[in-house]
């Protein structure tokens, strides 16, 4: 879940980059950087609490990275997981093309966060906190938030579960002329305490206005990859 600031990042990314190739001896590439950010309004973490989901049986052996990433090579898991946790998969996959503006690779996730502890992990950019807030009483609950770089399947569970606990604290009738989904998507972006803010009418700030425009621009294309 980004709430880092776009822009300069993409020189520190970069040079993360050369220090991990240097150190490792490896090539890793179709890295870019910037981060989606929070509305300049407090974040409050999701505290709604949702139905235990039961039991449910992970993968056999996490889905490790390779290769270049795509989100909609991920269709499977999404539909999965937004069924196991009652959300959108269309909503779940835009959430992981907006969030695909990172390069995902488990290496120089753990570079960039050993220079910013509170970065987040995983294809789906969620922070230690909403990650520690999600699990408990849900299929992944003795799983930790230092696996998701390495289990892509376990980031897209935890991403949905969250979407499903922000969606549980939206008033019946918000209102906005906003879509449930898109205040679910800003909640997951900016915190469950701009959701609510928006979704009384508080205007917009213009970092979750981007993050709402790629939104947007990501539905088409997320609904015909979960089909």
């Amino acid at each position: 879940m980004s709430e880092e600031k776009k822009g300069s990042g993409w020189g520190r990314w970069l040079v993360i980059g050369v220090v991990v190739v240097a150190g490792l001896g490896l090539v890793r590439g179709n890295g870019h950087d910037g981060a989606t950010s929070a509305d300049p309004s407090p974040a409050t973490p999701s505290t709604g609490a949702a139905p235990s989901a039961g039991s449910s049986a992970k993968p056999s052996k996490p889905s490790k990275p390779s290769g270049v990433y795509d989100p909609a090579d991920y269709a499977a898991p999404v539909r999965q997981y937004a069924a196991e946790a009652g959300v959108n998969p269309q909503l779940l996959m835009a959430i992981l093309y907006n969030e695909s503006y990172k390069p995902h690779d488990p290496g120089l996730e753990r570079a960039w966060q050993r220079g910013k502890p509170d970065a987040s992990f995983g294809i789906a950019n969620m922070h230690r906190a909403a990650f520690d807030d999600t699990k408990p009483g849900r299929p992944f609950a003795s799983r930790q938030w230092e696996e998701l770089p390495d289990d892509r399947d376990l980031a897209v569970q935890a991403a949905a579960w969250h979407l499903h606990d922000l969606a549980a604290q939206l008033p019946a009738r918000p209102g906005v002329s906003l879509t449930r989904d898109e205040l679910v998507a800003l909640g997951y972006n900016a915190g469950a305490g701009n959701m609510l803010a928006f979704a009384r009418g508080v205007r917009i700030g213009s970092q979750a206005q981007s993050y709402l425009d790629r939104l947007r621009d990501n539905w088409s294309k997320s609904g015909e990859a979960v089909k």
